[in-house]
């Protein structure tokens, strides 16, 4: 029977125990000791019962129920502040377009060293600023799925 306190457990019930621990710990039930503690035991747990033993003093949570990073915010009507369209990224620098932003500033960056060294140092104003502004610029503001 599931809930038979002598039965052993799999990593995996370890980890969904830890994990419950870290979320009683994140909402301040568990002090940093007590759940240095818990943690330990948890992965030195061999059976249902020493897993159930850790958490008898918690209020129950479901892991599931928690919410996720990509929950949508609430959009304010008239409020200040940024604005995120539908189906923008939650973290805007995940959109592999940044990465090719973050590539060929790197190379402007390179070629602006290289210049300024080859002419001995009369290139030293830094143009390549202007560039890479104006185009984060335009990455920012274009709409997912427009080239």
């Amino acid at each position: 029977m599931p809930g038979d306190p002598r039965l052993r457990v799999s990593d995996a019930d370890r980890e969904r125990t830890a994990e419950l621990l870290r979320e009683h710990h994140a909402a301040g039930r568990l002090t940093a000791e007590e759940f240095a503690d818990r943690m330990e035991a948890a992965f030195a747990a061999r059976t249902r019962g020493e897993l159930d033993q850790l958490l008898a003093d918690l209020p129950a949570i479901d892991l599931y129920r928690l919410p996720s990073a990509d929950i949508r915010p609430v959009r304010r009507r008239g409020g200040g502040g940024p604005q995120r369209r539908a189906g923008d990224p939650v973290v805007p620098f995940r959109d592999p377009r940044w990465g090719g932003w973050a590539a060929g500033s790197a190379l402007l960056v390179i070629a602006w060293v290289v210049i300024g060294a080859a002419v001995g140092g009369l290139a030293w104003i830094p143009w390549f600023v202007l560039v890479i502004g104006l185009w984060a610029v335009s990455l920012a503001h274009r709409r997912p799925g427009r080239p």
